[in-house]
């Protein structure tokens, strides 16, 4: 239980108290009432003894009685009505609230920090009220009265003849039959004369003369001349009279009844009436506490006046009766009790108190315990039997024995007054009243035996409690509080008297009892025993007896010496539901609140939102509104394990709330709904039009959307790309103040930075929405709230928050969505714009909307469809406006030290952009683009340029990572087609029909890389679009060729486009804009070409130069039918360098039309030879030679575009791979010289472009596809191929372990590339005839060709001696000798040919291999000699004949 203010040592006696009577006449009730008082209520502040009392006891002990305190009240004839004390309690109860501000208790218990009230001051006031409003009965005497003060007034005209007719009064009300109450002790009630004297008016010679005649009359220990003030006196204002009438007063004791004196209290005794009522002892039936009638069942304030007349009071009189108490209470706050008495006077009625005591009621009292006593003496004196008839006798009335099951269903035996066994229980209550408990324990305890004995349940559970208290008051403890007794008692009271209210008083005195002892947990028990409902008992006083217990019990467990927090819990919710259903609102609140503590966030979500539904039920009944609608919001943001059908009804009971309280300020801020929840992070902003859809074959293009998914490489690509184009632009540095263009921002992106938005360009905010709830949600006219700050905009209110369309629709027109459907427990994003008109800065805030559910079948509480209702797709039962806030946390910072040991987090300012003035703006739109290519196919399509703003834009670029898809033509119209109609077939190439006799030989022509847009700058992926004068007006639109070249590797092919733009005028804040667009490009395979060159053995061509080549080129056909390619058609093949040109094919074959099918293979070998010394001096360095070799009628002219365009792309990507960074050597630079020299034999610039046609059959219909292939010829003898080779991965190898040595390149060149420094050949004739048989000896000239391949000086030996000596290379090559010189030494310039006449003799015929000498070079500044290979080079055979 909770703490008290008295402790049970002191409860108990101030509970059982003497009780005097006081009979006042007319003109004394008059006197005190001029002080707003009346007696009773004068002496109750002063009628606690301030000093010990002694009295003896009957074996003429010394008794000390300390504290002593008596109750003095009012005669009232008629037994206190049960509705009265029922609606006293109730109001005792709610008047007592906790205090506001009270600091509570915090008690640690386990994981829980529990708030608790430490006192609970509603229930000592219940109990204080509930032990004083007892009425008398005739089974106990302890509120019988003991005495009667009769008063009256000296101001009367014969004060001793008033006493007379007082005292008769007195004794007609005792002892007359037609009185039933109140109840007296005994017979023989002592009589106390009090003469009141007014000071102030009345005479005080006259007051003192009567108050000696009384003396002589009652004797000076009878009376008393008692003298208040009944005037106000002249003291001073500042003087302050204390007033200790107040807190007895605001109990309305119901005793008094003087609240009650024009309403139910003025019920007259009906013996009719009252037989229809429970009586509460079942002795007689005029007292009547706990029967209820049918009227006081509902509630103590709800009076229903239908209920039966004979037993109820007219509705009416309690409509007035209820008013008039409210109206009483609040009179009575307002006035000062005994204003007009001193503190004199506080002096003289506390003197009368003391004098009274000591002098009258303690005697009186003393005395009748010794008669009392002497009884009891004369009774133990006489036999048993004897005693037993005289008991027969003194009671005769007794009814006959019953069996025990007889007895139990009724009260038991009813003793008249005056038998003995009533006169045992009379002294024992006697005593038990003046602190005499060892006497009044062996009393009650010989008592209890009697009763128990004769069946007497009432009598016998009264005596039992009574010598339960005793036992446990006794001084020094001689023996321990029998608990036991207290549950008989509290049973037998219950069960078979079937009266609550002694049952209750029981259980009160015995919890406190037990909580003095600490036993927290039988006090829990007993308390929780009378609060299970049994039908007969159910009611309102149930309820508020049943609350109030229930939480001291939860007292008790949070008291034990282990908490019992989670039973505290519980019994608080139990006592809330009780406090609540005895209509106590803000006690069952406070419970729920008290409650809630240990329930909360403990994952007991369904008792959680049955707390947090009543506590928002009971605030909204206290019109504590803000309080409901918190208690309700928590029930829908926590996740939700109820129902459906009861989340729809929580949620329908919080729009209801919500309601209400927006209803009482309407003009208030907008309310923060707690529905739908949004994932602010997860909100994007996109800043632009929406993208238009396809229309036909024109494509616009994919920019980016709020459709598209966060990729981070993708971003990184783009990011790249701007970069690129931007460093271009300014000259190839980055500017410092660049960042990249971000149109749509989201929690991946850089949001830093106040983002730019253009006038007139809508901005689109994407929220994300989820509804965590089993019912759907409607949000009905949904927008985005806003703050703005106009620049440079004179206006009536410079920042205001926006919320609707029509509040400033010429600054920011905000875009409202109607209706917007959330379904059960699914997360949505509504997309909403807004459209600037004005620059300045603008804030997006949140979202405001109308929160509703759709209309159901089911209504709550009666409450269906209110107001809000709308009418739409969907219909709303009820919606309420409100807002809610987006508030993005930013980034955490984590750079400084400072930022990495604490939580700091960066500003996301993605909502707040700032508008700035108008800007061009650009759409691309593509025609007849493709979606499919074979590998090298070239498509020709078209893109248009449109400028949809109001601005001219310049500056037009496009950048992308795979130029070579791509091509705008070349930069001269000469150089491009002028349209696809212009040649047959509607080929995308520049074609010439030829003289079918020119096949197989090359037709020249050349053109120059910078005609292409590929120069040798440093950007080769930025290209310039080429409009008509730079410049596309407003409104205006372009339409340019567009050649497409499929990628070489097959596979989907994602390839980004950035086109780049500025304005004419140019702006601080935007410098330029961008526009995205991704082709996606699914290519199939189409032709594998792999190509050779190798040196030709002939040192000199037509013209007489040496250095011929030969290229050879296989062409396969890889091409799986997929894309229903027929066949391929090679129609040309052409050659592009700077130094080297095709010349002729040289296939043997005669089948001009070379035809490729499935998976067939083609070989080509052409020959090549170098271009014309002239050709190359007049040339520029990106001067390249084009020759056509053509299978067909028809020349492509490969130096025009398109074809040119992508060779020079292809090239140009291929240049970029094949750079490397310079390695840094150190050793001599001469070596290195020497080293590039001798490479630079091996290598050759040639590129082949093999130019194909492919027939396609698709939906019976014949296509002819063309395309392109490139090979790019790097060295001699070197495959090289079309497409990109595939590394495998090598296989599985043992480590290798060695020590690291120096990683120096070697400056040696390879073997290989040395052997190709010089190049010999043989002229002799293939046959040579000889007369053997006249001359033995035959001799041939021969002539060696020396050719240098360098540009160096080589030093050259040439050993003339054979290289092997074996007999197995005789009979191979046969024996002939070389005659003269053995061996030369020459020196070759570069590039130089040399002559050496040589001579061979032959002694046989046959065949003979001249090729056995050994050439050896070195470059003339070098030392190292090395050995060129002959390995390569055909067999020189001669044929020798005899003739």
């Amino acid at each position: 239980m909770a703490q008290c203010v008295q402790s049970v040592q002191e409860l108990i006696p101030d509970s059982f108290v003497p009780c005097v009577a006081a009979l006042c006449s007319d003109e004394a009730e008059r006197l005190t009432r001029l002080n707003h008082l009346s007696f009773a209520e004068l002496l109750k502040p002063f009628s606690r003894l301030t000093s010990e009392v002694h009295m003896r006891d009957p074996n003429n002990q010394l008794h000390i009685i300390k504290n002593l305190k008596i109750a003095v009240s009012n005669i009232v004839t008629q037994p206190p009505h049960p509705g009265a004390i029922r609606k006293l309690l109730s109001d005792v109860v709610s008047c007592s609230q906790p205090a506001e501000g009270l600091v509570a208790n915090v008690i640690t218990a386990g994981d829980y920090d529990l708030n608790i009230s430490a006192t609970t001051p509603w229930f000592e006031s219940y109990r204080e009220t509930f032990l004083q409003s007892m009425p008398a009965s005739d089974h106990e005497f302890l509120n019988h009265y003991l005495a009667c003060m009769l008063v009256a007034s000296s101001g009367e005209a014969d004060p001793v003849e008033q006493f007379s007719k007082l005292s008769q009064e007195q004794h007609r009300i005792q002892h007359n039959s037609d009185y039933t109450y109140p109840k007296w002790f005994i017979p023989n009630t002592l009589k106390y004369y009090v003469l009141l004297h007014d000071v102030s008016a009345g005479d005080e010679q006259r007051a003192e003369s009567i108050y000696e005649e009384m003396k002589q009359k009652y004797g000076t220990q009878g009376c008393y001349l008692l003298k208040i003030n009944s005037r106000t006196s002249n003291r001073a204002s500042d003087e302050q009279i204390p007033d200790p009438w107040s807190q007895y007063l605001q109990k309305n004791s119901i005793q008094n009844q003087e609240s009650y004196e024009d309403g139910p209290c003025t019920v007259t005794s009906n013996k009719n009436s009252d037989s229809n009522l429970l009586s509460l002892d079942g002795l007689d039936n005029e007292v009547k506490v706990d029967g209820l009638p049918n009227n006081f069942r509902a509630h103590p304030l709800h009076l229903d006046p239908s209920g039966d007349p004979s037993n109820s009071i007219d509705g009416s009189d309690r409509v007035k009766s209820a008013s008039s108490l409210h109206d009483t209470k609040k009179a009575n706050t307002g006035i000062i009790h005994g204003a007009c008495l001193t503190l004199t006077d506080h002096d003289r009625i506390r003197q009368f108190i003391q004098e009274f005591t000591f002098r009258g009621l303690l005697p009186h009292i003393e005395k009748t315990i010794r008669q009392l006593n002497d009884q009891l003496i004369s009774r133990k004196g006489l036999s048993r039997s004897l005693f037993s008839a005289t008991k027969k006798w003194f009671s005769g009335s007794k009814v006959p024995e019953k069996s025990i099951n007889e007895l139990k269903n009724t009260s038991g035996l009813l003793y008249p007054p005056e038998a003995p066994e009533l006169q045992i229980r009379k002294m024992a209550d006697l005593c038990f009243l003046v602190q005499h408990y060892d006497l009044a324990y062996s009393c009650y305890h010989t008592a209890k035996k009697d009763f128990l004995n004769d069946q007497a349940m009432l009598y016998a559970a009264g005596a039992l409690e009574m010598a339960a208290v005793s036992a446990f008051l006794q001084p020094g403890a001689p023996r321990p509080y029998p608990a036991h007794y207290m549950d008989t008692a509290i049973q037998t009271y219950r069960d078979i008297c079937k009266n609550m209210v002694l049952a209750e008083r029981c259980v009160l005195l015995s919890a406190e009892i037990l909580k003095s002892q600490s036993k927290y947990s039988e006090a829990a028990a007993l308390l929780i025993r009378l609060t299970s409902e049994q039908n007969t008992w159910k009611g309102m006083d149930s309820d508020l007896r049943s609350a109030l217990l229930l939480e001291q019990a939860a007292h008790c467990f949070i008291n034990m010496k282990s908490p019992m927090v989670r039973k505290y819990a519980f019994h608080m919710i139990l006592a809330g539901h009780r406090f609540s259903k005895a209509g106590q609102k803000k006690h069952a609140l406070r419970c729920y609140c008290q409650a809630m503590q240990v329930y909360k966030g403990k994952g007991w979500s369904l008792a959680e939102d049955h707390i947090n539904f009543t506590i928002g039920r009971q605030s909204y009944t206290l019109r504590q509104l803000d309080n409901a609608v918190s208690a309700f919001r928590h029930i829908l943001i926590n996740e939700s394990k109820q129902s459906a059908a009861q989340q729809g009804a929580f949620l329908r009971e919080y729009l209801y709330v919500y309601k209400n309280v927006s209803q009482l300020s309407p003009d208030g801020p907008l309310p923060q709904l707690p529905l739908p929840y949004i994932n602010s992070s997860a909100t994007r902003v996109f800043f632009g039009h929406d993208r238009r859809p396809a229309d036909g074959e024109k494509q616009a293009a994919t920019h980016v959307s709020l459709d598209q998914e966060y990729d981070y490489e993708s971003s990184q690509q783009w990011r790249e790309l701007e970069e690129q184009v931007v460093a271009l632009v300014n000259k190839g540095v980055i500017p410092s103040n660049f960042h990249p263009t971000q149109y749509c921002l989201n929690s991946y992106s850089d949001n830093s930075r106040f983002p730019l938005a253009v006038v007139e360009e809508p901005i689109t905010v994407e929220v994300a929405f989820r509804n965590p709830l089993k019912v759907p949600l409607l949000l009905t006219d949904l927008s985005l709230l806003w703050k703005f700050h106009p620049k440079d905009f004179v206006g009536k209110n410079s920042e205001e928050v926006k919320e609707l369309v029509t509040s400033e629709p010429e600054m920011i027109g905000t875009e409202v969505i109607s209706e917007f459907l959330i379904n059960s427990e699914e997360s949505k994003v509504a997309r909403l714009k807004l459209v600037p008109h004005h620059m300045g800065e603008l804030h997006v805030l949140g979202v405001v909307y109308n929160l509703g559910t759709v209309q159901g079948s089911v209504t709550v509480d009666g409450i269906g469809a209110l107001p809000g209702c709308h009418t739409g797709k969907h219909s709303l039962s009820m919606s309420v406006r409100g807002r809610q806030d987006l508030e993005i946390q930013g980034p955490r910072l984590n750079n400084t030290k400072e930022e990495k040991t604490s939580i700091k987090y960066g500003p996301d300012r993605r909502l707040d952009p700032i508008i700035t003035e108008e800007m061009p703006l650009l759409e691309v739109f593509f025609i007849h683009f493709p979606t499919g290519l074979l590998c090298g196919e070239i498509r020709k399509a078209y893109v248009e340029f449109v400028n949809v703003s109001k601005c001219p834009l310049t500056g037009l670029k496009v950048v992308c990572k795979h130029p070579e898809f791509f091509t705008f033509g070349g930069n001269t119209a000469i150089l491009t087609p002028l349209s696809p109609s212009a040649s047959e077939n509607c080929s995308a190439y520049k074609t010439v029909v030829t003289d079918s006799t020119s096949v197989c030989t090359a037709l020249t022509s050349s053109a120059s890389s910078t005609d292409f847009g590929i120069g040798t700058g440093s950007h080769p992926e930025v290209i310039p679009v080429p409009l008509p004068d730079t410049v596309l007006l407003p409104g205006a639109s372009v339409q340019l060729p567009m050649w497409l070249r499929g990628p070489d590797e097959e596979g989907v092919h994602e390839i980004n486009f950035l086109f780049y733009y500025e304005g004419v005028k140019k702006q601080p804040k935007v410098r330029h804009r961008i526009l995205r667009h991704t082709a996606v490009i699914c290519t199939s395979r189409s032709l594998s070409v792999r190509a050779t060159v190798r040196r030709s053995n002939s040192l000199e061509d037509e013209e007489g130069r040496g250095g011929n080549m030969l290229v050879f080129v296989d062409v396969e056909n890889i091409n799986t039918s997929e894309a229903g390619v027929k066949e391929f058609h090679i129609v040309q093949v052409s050659s592009s360098s700077k130094h080297w040109r095709l010349q002729k094919s040289v296939n043997l074959s005669e089948n001009k039309d070379a035809k490729l099918g499935s998976r067939e293979k083609g070989k080509f070998c052409f020959k090549a030879i170098r271009c014309k010394e002239k050709e190359v001096a007049t040339q520029s360095s990106e001067k390249y030679t084009f020759a056509d070799i053509i299978f067909g009628n028809e020349q492509i002219i490969s130096s025009a575009s398109p074809c040119a365009d992508f060779f020079y792309r292809s090239l140009s990507s291929e240049l970029r791979k094949a750079q490397a960074p310079p390695s840094v050597h150190t050793e001599k630079q001469s070596v290195e010289d020497a080293v590039r020299l001798i490479q630079k034999c091996s290598e050759v610039d040639l590129n082949v472009v093999v130019l194909w046609k492919a027939y396609v059959v698709e939906d019976s219909k014949q296509l002819i596809l063309e395309g392109q292939h490139h090979v790019i010829l790097h060295t001699v003898g070197k495959e090289a191929f079309s497409y990109p080779q595939k590394q495998e991965p090598p296989e599985m190898e043992l480590l290798k372990f060695f020590r690291p040595e120096n990683t120096t390149v070697s400056s040696r060149p390879s073997v290989e590339q040395l052997s190709n420094i010089i190049k010999t050949s043989l002229r002799y004739p293939e046959s040579f005839n000889h007369p053997f048989h006249q001359k033995s000896l035959c001799l041939v000239p021969v002539t060696l060709l020396l050719s240098n391949c360098s540009k160096a000086d080589v030093d050259v030996i040439v050993d003339l001696r054979h290289k092997t000596t074996s007999p197995e290379s005789l009979e191979i090559h046969g024996s002939f000798t070389w005659l003269g010189q053995t061996q030369y030494k020459l020196q070759l310039k570069g590039e130089e040919i040399h002559s050496l006449q040589l001579k061979a003799c032959f002694v046989h015929t046959g065949v003979y291999n001249l090729g056995t000498f050994r050439v050896f070079a070195k470059l003339s500044d070098q030392v190292t000699v090395f050995e060129t290979s002959q390995q390569n080079s055909m067999p020189a055979l001669i044929i020798i004949n005899n003739v």
